[in-house]
């Protein structure tokens, strides 16, 4: 009868070497964890230094962007305050003529949506106090009519529910369009506001000055 083989049995020898391992990993490191402390300890000042000084440059440079984007605007401003260069604007630029001097007036989060199919509304912004406002610009020629203030009250009524609404023209508004306006209460801005806003009258200012809501 043949004789039969033992059966080695495994693991037990792994297991027991893991374990070594993991000790002996622990021991190591006590020291290296020993001496980051001391060194942390001894160069705490240096190291707050070095965190405050960082801390400064990248404020400075934060700053330094803000001014002069600040300038930048400014700038751009001055050289489309007019109502000449105003009239001379396609209807998309006319959109980001507004949302600068909206930003310039302290609005937040300006974002310029016209587009086909934007809902009848140009421009998104947050007031200086956190209200959401809507705004509608209208570079045109001809004063705009009764159909284009429902309009855009019906995009205030329904998609921008809960937007203060602006109506912004670089001409005027026929009678009819002026009593329905007043009538809902919409703040609108027509030929001579522009000039005053784009000179330098804040939007709050402009609108409170013609008992409108802002």
């Amino acid at each position: 009868m043949a004789r039969r083989r033992p059966v080695r049995r495994g693991g037990r020898g792994s297991g027991g070497e893991g374990i070594m391992w993991a000790v002996a990993g622990l021991v190591a490191a006590v020291p290296l964890v020993n001496a980051t402390v001391k060194f942390v300890r001894a160069s705490w000042p240096g190291l707050l230094i070095a965190t405050l000084a960082a801390g400064a440059v990248l404020l400075g440079v934060a700053f330094l962007a803000a001014r002069r984007a600040r300038r930048h605007r400014d700038h751009y401003l001055q050289a489309n305050a007019r109502l000449e260069a105003i009239d001379r604007m396609s209807g998309e630029r006319f959109e980001h003529l507004v949302a600068e001097l909206l930003r310039r007036d302290g609005f937040r989060k300006v974002r310029v949506v016209g587009k086909a199919g934007d809902g009848g509304v140009d421009i998104l912004a947050t007031a200086p106090d956190g209200r959401p406002f809507a705004v509608q610009c209208k570079r045109w020629t001809g004063n705009l009519g009764a159909p284009h203030v429902r309009e855009f009250l019906g995009a205030l009524a329904h998609t921008f529910a809960g937007h203060t609404g602006v109506l912004v023209t670089s001409s005027g508004f026929t009678p009819p369009a002026l009593r329905e306006g007043q009538a809902a209460a919409l703040a609108m801005v027509d030929r001579g506001d522009l000039a005053e806003w784009a000179l330098g009258t804040p939007l709050p200012a402009l609108l409170t000055h013609h008992r409108l809501s802002v």
